[in-house]
């Protein structure tokens, strides 16, 4: 069994896991269903694992069993992205930086982490818990969001879904991949370009 089908089995096998994963990384294993079926032009099969309460979903990419599983999210729009090379990578992703959406939209992660704590004053015990429960490491929010932004480079040309009907373009991706573009992404506050 390979690390993320162990670590998918246990937080399958713990409610009380799978519940903190939910709020406020909002990963729900209990959305599983897609709003529409998805391929890869590689043909690699998707398997959903997880949903959010927007309409996405979360994705492992390849067969069961194999190594090679990175984590793809697809949203209800039509963007989509690479978040991890694993689900081990892809779930700390989300516990270090439930924002992690917001970063696309251009949001520094300073003042998403500000409001975060604003709101959840008790985030950063929570978190270190749940990482501790899942035998994760702890990771910097910079550094989990550069590994973000350098997983998500690699979505094109092989993980941009689309629906199997000619008809349908394929999702646009949900992070640019331009090295200057995600730099900036990391420390830009929306409205400093004005």
């Amino acid at each position: 069994m390979t690390a993320s089908d162990a670590l998918l089995r246990r937080i399958e096998q713990d409610p009380p896991l799978a519940a903190a994963l939910a709020w406020p990384g909002d990963f729900d294993i209990d959305r599983r269903g897609p709003l529409e079926d998805l391929v890869l032009p590689t043909g690699r099969p998707l398997h959903p694992i997880a949903g959010c309460g927007a309409g996405g979903t979360y994705f492992l990419c390849g067969e069961r069993g194999a190594e090679d599983r990175p984590v793809l999210y697809a949203d209800s729009e039509g963007q989509a992205t690479l978040i991890g090379a694993d689900l081990v990578e892809a779930i700390t992703l989300i516990v270090v930086l439930p924002f992690w959406r917001d970063l696309a939209k251009g949001f520094a992660i300073s003042e998403l982490g500000s409001d975060l704590r604003a709101d959840h004053p008790g985030f950063d015990t929570e978190r270190d818990r749940l990482l501790h429960s899942l035998g994760l490491v702890s990771t910097p929010e910079e550094e989990a969001a550069a590994r973000l932004l350098a997983v998500a480079a690699r979505t094109a040309p092989d993980y941009v879904p689309r629906v199997p009907d000619d008809d349908y373009l394929p999702y646009e991706l949900l992070f640019p991949s331009g090295p200057a573009e995600r730099s900036r992404r990391l420390t830009s506050v929306p409205g400093d370009d004005l």
